[in-house]
């Protein structure tokens, strides 16, 4: 390649990589409106491990509304009881008498990366959401109404409200009422219905029931774009997964189209459903199934200030989906009761523990991996594998990364090492093949056929070249599938990497926040070096031959900001193709003639 194509690549490459932070620099995202009224409010009251509200003096401060988030308006104080499980602590809120958010105590946020220390703060799940989770609507419930709450011991809490229609609403959430392998984030909740009245009583319209907030996919840190978040239901046999690309309804997964903002299905057939991010769910097990279910796509509040000055590359906007059971309304009788039962899991998206939760409950729950299709059987043997080593050699996942690659790579290795006989045969071969071009360069159709007709006598396999890439690739998205969600990695540490779930960013340029990752470089710099030692194809266009040794820096761009447990796998596999490269020796130089006009 001449200079001035090597520029025009060069200037190509820093183009990609630099694009979304310039166009940020000079077009700086719009601020999400804030609609300030006058007006007063009362501060909420929160209030742990006791029966009693503390109630604190109104104060005059500005009502503040974020749009469009709706959220349970009122201007009562607001109670919150706390229940402590074994490895996550779920409040109760007044407001609605639901789950108003679940803190999983076992698993701290990583505020700086570039470290690896912690804050000490609990990821939350369903904070920041329009709704508590197991909050019933459309049931005569006014938004400005809340909930008495109490305690039954110390592993239960009751919400108790009376409408004025007649209806009596109980709410239990319940834990450490399993003790099963897998039940650590368990969660039970019963909610009863009771008519006080001496007649019938109607609860929910007759066209729309009524409905259960069952929570929703709030994002796993500041940084995140809403591209792994999503929700998911089954049905009984299969797993239907409803995420960003849905609602983006793009055409052919690529084109702009017209956006969505709501998905509905279910016929009275959803064993479960759940609402994801990256690394934790939190799902709902219905003992009665709802009619159907419905998810919506919702714009959070925007990230206040102090978290954008914490984290100079937080997004201003983030989103949220959000889950809802639809029952069909029903009828009781002067004294009736009706009750709905749940089971609620919220935890992390860790595969031993919900295969196990799903071979208990026999609804397939470890299918909110979604290592499902060819690649993800890969997936579940990588992941055995990555933990066996973990466990039993007591490996650091980093090493058991390379560990696992070298493996793969020596039981591939004689049928990779037939391939780079071929290539480096080939290469012996090429001036022949370079001079069999020549000669027919103006009969197109008869080169071919003289260059099959030499490498037939020659025994070259043109695929040769091909093979240790097409046995790379079921591994590749193997880990691919199982690396972007395995917990496991989540703060694991290797040489530099202080998060092998997360680009190995080093130092972030000021001013343009660029990220500076080390191991993509690696990357990208080996699958050069890989191509650049690899015969071209036979027959392939000199032009096509130096796009293919330049292709590596594409592989770069894409996989930047990928987590580092992926790009370290590349680049181990990288250096090991190279090293078999060097040490496999080339078939003696046959003796050949031009092949006959």
């Amino acid at each position: 390649m001449d200079r001035k194509g090597i520029i025009i690549l060069v200037a190509s490459v820093l183009l990609l990589l630099f694009w979304f932070p310039l166009m940020h620099r000079l077009y700086p995202p719009t601020p999400q409106p804030i609609h300030q009224t006058s007006g007063t409010t009362n501060s909420n009251a929160v209030v742990q491990g006791t029966n009693t509200a503390i109630l604190r003096p109104a104060t005059n401060l500005p009502v503040l509304l974020l749009p469009p988030v709706a959220v349970l308006a009122t201007n009562a104080l607001e109670q919150l009881l706390t229940l402590e499980g074994e490895g996550a602590r779920y409040q109760i809120t007044s407001h609605g008498g639901g789950l108003k958010l679940v803190e999983l105590t076992k698993y701290p946020e990583i505020i700086d990366r570039g470290n690896g220390k912690t804050n000490g703060v609990p990821i939350k799940l369903n904070a920041r959401a329009p709704f508590p989770a197991m909050v019933l609507r459309g049931i005569g419930i006014d938004d400005g109404q809340v909930f008495a709450l109490e305690r039954s011991g110390d592993k239960s809490i009751r919400a108790r409200k009376r409408l004025a229609n007649g209806l009596e609403i109980e709410q239990e959430f319940r834990v450490g009422q399993n003790s099963s392998p897998g039940s650590e984030y368990l969660l039970d909740v019963t909610i009863t219905l009771r008519n006080a009245t001496n007649g019938p009583l109607t609860i929910g319209s007759a066209n729309e029931g009524y409905r259960l907030e069952t929570g929703s996919s709030t994002p796993l840190d500041l940084r995140d774009d809403g591209l792994q978040l999503g929700t998911m239901w089954h049905d009984g046999k299969d797993m239907n997964s409803v995420g960003e690309s849905y609602y983006a309804n793009r055409t052919l997964g690529c084109f702009p189209g017209t956006p969505l903002s709501e998905y509905s299905g279910g016929n009275s057939n959803i064993t479960w459903t759940a609402s994801y991010n990256r690394f934790f769910a939190l799902a709902v097990f219905p003992t009665n199934a709802p009619q159907k279910l419905v998810y919506k796509k919702i714009i959070l509040p925007p990230n206040s200030a102090e978290d954008r000055a914490r984290d100079p590359r937080a997004l201003n906007e983030q989103m949220a989906f959000q889950s809802t059971f639809i029952y069909p309304g029903i009828e009781l009788s002067a004294g009736g009761v009706f009750t709905h039962q749940f089971t609620v899991y919220a935890g992390p998206r860790e595969y031993q523990r919900l295969s196990k939760l799903g071979t208990r409950m026999k609804n397939e729950f470890e299918l909110v991996m979604d290592y499902g299709g060819f690649f993800g059987w890969f997936a579940k043997a990588l992941l055995w594998c990555m933990n066996q080593m973990h466990q039993t050699l007591s490996l650091g996942y980093g090493w058991a990364i390379v560990l696992i690659t070298i493996i793969i790579k020596l039981l591939f290795w004689p049928l990779t090492a037939i391939g780079t006989k071929s290539m480096k045969r080939m290469g012996k071969l090429q001036p022949q093949m370079n001079a069999l071009k020549e000669k027919y360069k103006d009969d197109p159709k008869k080169m071919n056929m003289k260059l099959m007709e030499f490498m037939k006598e020659n025994k070259i396999n043109p695929m040769g070249g091909c093979m240790p890439m097409l046995i790379q690739i079921p591994v590749f998205f193997g880990f691919f599938t199982m690396l972007r969600s395995a917990i496991e990695l989540r703060g694991a540490e290797f040489l530099w990497i202080c998060d092998l779930s997360q680009a190995d960013t080093v130092y972030v340029i000021p001013g343009i926040n660029f990220p500076i990752n080390p191991m993509p470089i690696l990357m990208g710099g080996t699958m050069i070096w890989q191509a650049l030692i690899t015969p071209p194809s036979p027959g392939m266009d000199p032009l096509q031959q130096k796009i293919m040794k330049y292709m590596p820096l594409m592989f770069m761009v894409f996989l930047y900001n990928f987590s580092a447990g992926l790009t370290l796998y590349w680049t181990v596999q990288n250096i090991l193709t190279i090293t078999q490269m060097k040490l496999t020796p080339a078939d003696p130089e046959p003796t050949t003639t031009l092949a006959k006009a």
